[in-house]
């Protein structure tokens, strides 16, 4: 009879552990430790007989062929964006995101997509054929060349997969399967690592796409081992309020594409459309101008998008005055807050500040220190900037504004979208003049706030 025994493995890093502890002694994480069993017998061979095992020959780097990868458009636009062009072959994407908000609907309609033109596989593991078939009608898709399999089991799946050799499968979800070689539950640290890793392998050696959707914790991180998404070639997350009609698919990992590319759709009663025009989502269109409101040219992976930042400054009525950042870094507005009181002389000591990105984007780049800046001031006076600025740069802790990169491409950006004033680093000035499009470069941040004052 098979030997097994018991140990505890570190949800966030994979580390195992032989006895339980608050602390994972790995990454010293805490109350991630989760115990697993583990199949003495799996271990077939001895270190002496794994020894005698041939591995890959050697090449040198100069002798293999490097081509391009092709690409299999998946019919949706902004999702090819996000995956660097198309889905490749034998490569192995994840997707994760709040329940309910569209990636089960989003995959559906990729795959009837692709199953006018390949074989595509829809394995779901969450739900009945019926209630994947009931979806498919209600969103008005045509499917009717997409093959469907319920079924949890991993060495079942791995089969059809053997059998049907489709070039796309979905694997919905991968929480949910198991292995019998293993003992654990499904979703357990082991099951999914084990069936995630599985996987891959099949497709890498046999060529076939899989997509697998995963399951997020309460603070909105994949659920599972983090080397769930290391194993795998893209990592894909939803953003955005489920009570909103827009959603953001932001890449994270994607081996084959770039880094931090955004996707916007919108859901609709026939499922989510992309938005051809993004930065009109996250633009208010008020009659007249307002103060305390400043738009900003972002930059998402290769992507820019024009984004307003709102600030609202009032009298505080605590000792402690409040600071909250809504879409952007919290620490960063407290340092940029002192940075406007020595440089530019601008004191808010004493005042409630609040910062929000209109349309629920998230803004990481530190290109929005200036845009921040000027919507503070501009709330502070009670006085709107002018009509048509628009601005980026990162301001330092010295009061310098630092270029930010792909300045030209927000400039033409801007300028598409009927901007007329530019507030830029003076390392961001243009060599040639943007029909339309007035570019003034400043150096630091008091010179910015004179600026300002001079076109208002």
């Amino acid at each position: 009879m098979a030997k097994s025994k018991t140990n505890y493995t570190c949800t966030e890093c994979g580390g195992v552990s032989n006895k339980w502890a608050g602390q994972c002694p790995a990454c010293s994480k805490w109350n991630t430790l989760v115990e697993t069993v583990v199949d003495v017998s799996a271990h077939r061979f001895s270190s002496q007989a794994q020894g005698l095992v041939q591995g890959a020959p050697v090449q040198k780097l100069s002798d293999i062929a490097a081509a391009d990868v092709p690409r299999v458009p998946t019919g949706i636009e902004e999702f090819d964006r996000v995956l660097g062009g198309g889905l490749v072959a034998g490569g192995v994407v994840l997707i994760g995101g709040d329940p309910g908000i569209g990636k089960s609907t989003l995959l559906l309609q990729a795959l009837a997509n692709l199953s006018k033109t390949c074989k595509a596989l829809y394995v779901s593991g969450e739900e009945s054929g019926a209630q994947v078939a009931l979806r498919a009608r209600r969103l008005v898709i045509d499917a009717n060349d997409l093959h469907l399999q319920a079924e949890i089991q991993l060495e079942k799946i791995l089969n059809t997969l053997a059998e049907q050799r489709p070039q796309v499968a979905v694997i919905d979800s991968i929480q949910t399967l198991y292995s019998d070689a293993l003992t654990s539950a499904p979703g357990s640290v082991a099951q999914v690592r084990e069936c995630a890793a599985q996987l891959t392998r099949v497709a890498k050696q046999s060529g076939i796409t899989i997509i697998l959707v995963g399951h997020v914790t309460k603070e909105g991180a994949l659920a599972g081992p983090r080397v769930l998404e290391h194993i795998v070639d893209t990592v894909l997350y939803f953003e955005g309020d489920t009570h909103s009609s827009f959603r953001l698919v932001r890449a994270f990992k994607n081996r084959f594409g770039a880094v931090n590319e955004l996707g916007v759709f919108a859901m609709t009663e026939k499922g989510l459309k992309g938005v051809s025009n993004p930065s009109a989502l996250f633009l208010s269109q008020h009659d007249a101008q307002v103060p305390g409101s400043c738009v900003m040219v972002t930059q998402e992976g290769t992507r820019p998008l024009l984004v307003e930042v709102q600030a609202l400054v009032d009298a505080s009525h605590v000792p402690n005055a409040r600071r909250l950042s809504v879409g952007l870094e919290q620490n960063r507005l407290a340092m940029l807050l002192a940075v406007l009181h020595r440089h530019a002389g601008v004191a808010a000591y004493d005042q409630d500040v609040f910062i929000n990105a209109v349309g629920g984007v998230k803004i990481s780049e530190p290109a929005a220190d200036l845009a921040v800046l000027l919507a503070i001031q501009s709330s502070m006076r009670n006085k709107p900037l002018p009509r048509g600025l628009v601005t980026f740069g990162e301001v330092g802790l010295a009061g310098e504004i630092r270029p930010a990169p792909r300045g030209q491409e927000r400039l033409r950006e801007a300028a598409k979208l009927g901007f007329s004033i530019a507030l830029v680093p003076k390392s961001n000035l243009p060599r040639q003049k943007i029909e339309g499009l007035q570019v003034i470069g400043v150096e630091r941040i008091d010179q910015a706030m004179d600026k300002v004052r001079e076109l208002s």
